[in-house]
């Protein structure tokens, strides 16, 4: 049996003549940790330009990550005049625009001349790793941890639950902005004198392209940062109270589909209106499609996002999902319960600059080439170990190396380590998530590989759809826009739009990756809390 899966190709559904299609197109951007890039979208969602460049990360130090804003600025400007040149469109034909953004990667500025105070300080920053652990083992938190399951006892109340089980991580932008206000005295300065403005990527962006005169964010945004409360749909007076981070820098919360201003006229030469800011992962999403309560979403991108559509109901664990605000378009709000593995492309883009080969796709062909990796196994922890070992100390390395292994051994224990990763992610779902999965659908750079695809389905002994075009972000960032503006008229009418490219259909069953995945769990343990030793 083939576990691959073409999909006949669906015709897009007529527009009546009750209902003419809308004139005009839609942008989706999505900004993202590598890559940021613009589709633009006709009605039948086909895209009919698109631009890309590559986002240049800074290392300042150690362990820190950050991008120049500057920088960030004239690529987001470029790639949507390319995209509209490359379309063979004029700027005033794009009648909405959404943008999709990498999650907790914040920046302050100065209100009054919205000069930035530093870099934007990446998700994948552990500047403030000392920062979450002494607040993790704090007595604070362990009375507040305490008391909220003694409250859930007694009550049963959800939000309890979620404060017992709560802790920061290196992710959440709780703390690092918390390193920011205790170690910048430009920072400190301006936040006495209520000159501060704090942002997330999509929430500068609207500062920028409105020259000023708009400062909000959306739901999803706010969701993923650490400091906002999804159950009372506000930012958490709590938290920022505890960490010292004063209220009145952040942002106002606003609908995903929203009518967020318009871009000044100045920068394009027409007044966009700008109708969807939404969260990378939330975004993709939306973009498959994933309406509906069990419905689960695997973006393999610079790092591994798996998602499921919990309905209005938010799911915290013990182990790592945590609760985020898929959406929210009017009286409508859909919960996700998320958990991720840091390094997925930003491994395959490490072994590509040790010229272990040229292109990315040449990967497939190198793994399948060999019956296994002859024991080699690779940890793929740059960025520390997430869910379920939650371990940030945790060091990338190879294991089971011989004389023997050649660039061939190494190239297929990494496409393996993510393939082991996936499955780790899944099993923790259906252990702590108890809803029913629907369906399993990929994005991200790295599905475009049919070798981690298959043997991903394999462990995980589930179908799983790729869709034709596989920059979900995009696409689901110009679908929110879209809505707002009655460019599409429901969600309906989006997924008859959908197209899958193939399916994956279990080929092995996954004991018989048994031994394999054993060794590679051994590797993981050898190579936990390594940086405590240094």
């Amino acid at each position: 049996m083939s576990g691959l899966r073409a999909v006949p190709e669906k015709r897009r559904p007529e527009r009546s003549a009750a209902g003419p299609t809308p004139a005009g197109f839609v942008l989706g951007l999505d900004v993202g940790s590598s890559v940021i890039r613009c589709h633009v979208y006709d009605h039948a969602t086909l895209i009919r330009g698109s631009s890309a460049q590559k986002v240049e990360s800074l290392y300042p130090q150690a362990g820190w990550v950050e991008i120049d804003p500057d920088a960030l600025w004239l690529q987001f400007v470029t790639v949507i005049k390319e995209s509209v040149r490359v379309a063979g469109i004029e700027m005033n034909q794009i009648v909405g625009l959404g943008i999709s953004t990498q999650r907790a990667t914040f920046i302050t500025w100065n209100k009054k001349t919205g000069n930035h105070f530093h870099n934007f300080i990446s998700w994948q920053d552990l500047r403030a790793v000392e920062l979450v652990k002494s607040w993790n083992n704090s007595l604070i938190m362990k009375l507040l941890q305490n008391s909220c399951r003694v409250l859930h006892f007694f009550t049963r109340n959800k939000r309890f639950l979620a404060v017992s089980l709560f802790n920061f991580t290196n992710q959440h932008v709780s703390l690092r902005l918390a390193w920011i206000l205790q170690n910048l005295v430009e920072v400190q300065k301006a936040v006495e004198e209520d000159n501060c403005c704090f942002g997330t990527l999509d929430t500068w962006l609207l500062h920028k392209l409105t020259k000023g005169s708009e400062f909000a964010t959306d739901f999803s945004n706010a969701s993923a940062t650490g400091l906002f409360d999804p159950y009372k749909m506000h930012w958490s007076g709590l938290l920022a109270s505890l960490l010292s981070i004063p209220l009145s820098i952040l942002p106002p919360v606003k609908d995903t589909s929203h009518n967020f201003g318009s871009v000044d006229e100045e920068i394009f030469g027409v007044p966009i209106p700008i109708v969807a800011m939404v969260a990378d992962q939330q975004s993709a999403m939306f973009g498959e499609c994933c309406f509906h309560a069990g419905d689960v979403k695997l973006t393999m991108g610079t790092g591994t996002f798996l998602d499921i559509n919990t309905g209005n109901n938010l799911q915290h664990t013990i182990r790592g999902f945590y609760p985020l605000i898929g959406w929210k378009i009017g009286q409508e709000v859909v919960c996700l319960a998320e958990s991720n593995a840091g390094d997925t492309g930003t491994i395959i883009k490490w072994a590509q600059e040790l010229d272990l080969f040229t292109d990315a796709a040449e990967t497939e062909k190198m793994a399948k080439s060999l019956e296994d990796s002859e024991g080699v196994c690779f940890v793929p922890s740059f960025s520390g170990l997430q869910a379920p070992l939650n371990d940030p100390c945790a060091c990338a390395s190879f294991m089971g190396l011989k004389p023997s292994t050649n660039k061939y051994h190494l190239v297929r224990a990494i496409l393996e380590s993510i393939a082991f990763r996936n499955k780790q992610l899944y099993e923790l779902m259906q252990k702590e998530i108890h809803i029913p999965v629907t369906k399993v659908r990929a994005d991200g750079g790295v599905c475009k590989n049919n070798f981690v695809m298959q043997m991903t389905s394999d462990l995980i002994n589930a179908n799983i759809e790729r869709p034709v075009n596989i920059d979900m972000s995009c696409l689901g960032a110009a679908s929110l826009a879209g809505l707002a503006i009655g460019f599409w008229t429901d969600k309906e009418e989006l997924k008859k739009l959908r197209q899958s490219e193939v399916v994956f259909e279990p080929q092995k069953k996954w004991q018989e990756y048994e031994m394999s995945m054993e060794n590679w769990v051994k590797a993981v343990k050898r190579s936990m809390n390594w940086y405590n030793k240094m």
